[in-house]
């Protein structure tokens, strides 16, 4: 039987002091088939199997939100059911600053820099920790960005967390939170084909820096905003060619954007898990690579 692809196929990187697999797990879809409430809840035991399964294949790094919950169960719970007492090498990353009900499941208002500390002490709760290793603020684009990364890194100063890190921003923001505080990743739409307009600028700004670049929807693309199934038939041309699943290509090209990109697919399958976990060792060819960037 052929042995399984290990996580660390991809290499490693740094959040912080802590040295990651490049390729991780993303945690919204733990809960349910479309994240957060989204599509059909899941069964958090069949959950809780695809968690320990990917640090079995060597995965280190599992994002997550103390607002990935659906009716079934809540991702945070899910992966401390899991894995609690954890490994020593595992980094567990998760967001603060959208405000949901966590009875109703309804969204509310923006958290406010004040209101931070609840969004990290329910963090703490429901994973089970003491001190949380990376927490990254979530923008909703309307907001100070620096006020919020002030009030966590406060939080650091306190103990409740190590590092900081940003989620949805752009160079003008990113810039003024190095200005308050060290910044050891950021997280940003980015996908073949689905990709913010100033991706380029802030992969760009991580890169000279040194700041780990996290993508998100990195499989969904644009599918995940506008609900289309279909594989562009770039990334499945590419696929086949490989014998390869069109996930695995999205992984594959968001890997070779450079050493400092982490991928963090989700899924609560674990054959989508094994699978994506392979794409760690899949290497496309320069011209792939650029028939995929071309897709914007």
């Amino acid at each position: 039987m052929t042995e399984p692809t290990p996580a660390s196929a991809a290499g490693t990187w740094t959040l912080g002091d802590r040295t990651v697999n490049r390729l991780g797990l993303g945690a919204m879809r733990l809960s349910g088939t479309g994240g957060m409430g989204r599509g059909d809840d899941r069964d958090p035991d069949r959950s809780a199997g695809v968690v320990r399964r990917a640090v079995e294949l060597g995965v280190n790094h599992i994002d997550t939100a103390g607002f990935y919950f659906s009716a079934s169960g809540r991702a945070n719970e899910i992966i401390r059911a899991a894995l609690a007492p954890y490994p020593d090498d595992l980094t567990i990353v998760t967001k603060v600053g959208p405000g949901r009900d966590l009875a109703t499941g309804e969204w509310g208002d923006w958290v406010t820099p004040a209101g931070l500390r609840d969004h990290v002490e329910h963090n703490l709760e429901t994973l089970g920790l003491d001190r949380l290793q990376v927490v990254n603020y979530r923008s909703n684009g309307r907001d100070d960005i620096p006020a919020a990364v002030a009030a966590l890194a406060a939080l650091r100063d306190e103990g409740l967390l190590d590092h900081v890190g940003l989620s949805n921003v752009g160079v003008d923001a990113l810039i003024a939170s190095r200005r308050v505080t060290d910044i050891v990743c950021v997280q940003n739409r980015h996908a073949a084909g689905y990709q913010r307009s100033d991706s380029g600028d802030v992969l760009a700004s991580c890169r000279e820096a040194g700041t780990a670049f996290v993508p998100f929807f990195t499989i969904a693309g644009r599918a995940r905003e506008d609900s289309a199934q279909e594989q562009h038939a770039v990334v499945q041309t590419i696929a086949d060619a490989h014998d390869a699943t069109p996930a695995q290509v999205r992984i594959a090209w968001t890997l070779a954007l450079g050493e400092q990109v982490l991928a963090i697919p989700g899924t609560g399958d674990v054959g989508h898990l094994e699978q994506n976990v392979a794409a760690a060792a899949l290497r496309l060819a320069p011209d792939e690579l650029a028939r995929l960037s071309e897709l914007g």
